[in-house]
């Protein structure tokens, strides 16, 4: 007796029962994943912080970095007014606020125009995440996420602050796709190195802080607030003179920074 021949109908339906059986299992997994994918992004997010901030010695277990973070204080900052915020004019919370993603919502950003993009992010959000470090009722590390472009990508990264608002302790890049060699080097500890007692804002409250091509001279007005331009990597270095420019002048953590230096934050 002959085996009956395969139906194209019968091979369509074997395909999509397949196709249905493997959705649920990837489906399943994805949901079953999600809250370690999480905690992972969220123990990185806390690994940056405490790098750039100066308060890593080597690599941390789990506990110990949360232990560590644990003694930062996350707040929200109105970038308009300067003002600390609980975030409820806009139904979110400073421990779970999503930045990145608020700058990509028209409700929860602005368009920036031509001139004012210096750092050529597109939009900037309302509320930014700020990280303080306090001892004794005293700021001690102020931590400002930033942003900005370079040659071939966005740079995203924190600069860290003394508790004076003008004292750089730190300066560090988490995601970036510059050139390796060139302007990849914004991840070399001996560059980093030269960011830690820089000022960022002149006497007259003006943003300083940059990098000087050619390399800064000991003995120059430039000394204090700059430091050297990436070799091979002017657009590079351009990129991150811009951002700190933006992030630290009016449309950006300007006005936060003013009140933190005039002791009324």
């Amino acid at each position: 007796m002959s085996q009956p021949k395969e139906t194209t109908q019968h091979t369509l339906i074997v395909a999509f029962v397949l196709c249905i059986v493997c959705s649920v299992i990837v489906a399943g997994a994805a949901v079953s994943l999600k809250p370690a994918q999480q905690s992972n992004k969220t123990l990185d997010r806390q690994m940056n912080i405490l790098a750039a901030a100066g308060l890593t010695s080597g690599p941390m277990s789990k506990s110990e970095i949360e232990a560590e973070f644990a003694r930062f204080d996350v707040k929200l900052v109105d970038l308009n007014s300067g003002e600390y915020t609980d975030g409820s004019d806009y139904g979110v919370a400073a421990s779970s606020y999503e930045q990145i993603k608020a700058a990509r919502d028209p409700q929860m950003s602005v368009n920036l125009d031509k001139e004012t993009d210096i750092a050529s992010i597109g939009r900037r959000e309302h509320l930014s995440q700020v990280y303080i470090l306090e001892e004794n009722g005293t700021i001690e590390r102020i931590v400002l996420p930033i942003r900005g472009y370079g040659l071939w990508s966005t740079l995203y990264g924190y600069l860290v602050l003394e508790g004076d608002g003008n004292t750089v302790a730190g300066l560090a890049y988490y995601d970036q796709k510059e050139t390796p060699g060139l302007g990849g080097e914004v991840d070399n500890p001996k560059w980093k190195a030269m960011w830690p007692g820089k000022k960022v804002y002149d006497e007259n409250g003006n943003v300083a802080a940059g990098l000087k091509k050619g390399g800064v001279e000991p003995n120059s007005p430039d000394a204090k607030y700059m430091v050297d331009a990436l070799s091979g990597a002017t657009l590079t270095s351009n990129g991150v003179t811009n951002m700190l420019h933006f992030w630290l002048g009016e449309n950006g953590y300007g006005p936060y920074l003013s009140k933190i230096r005039g002791g009324q934050a």
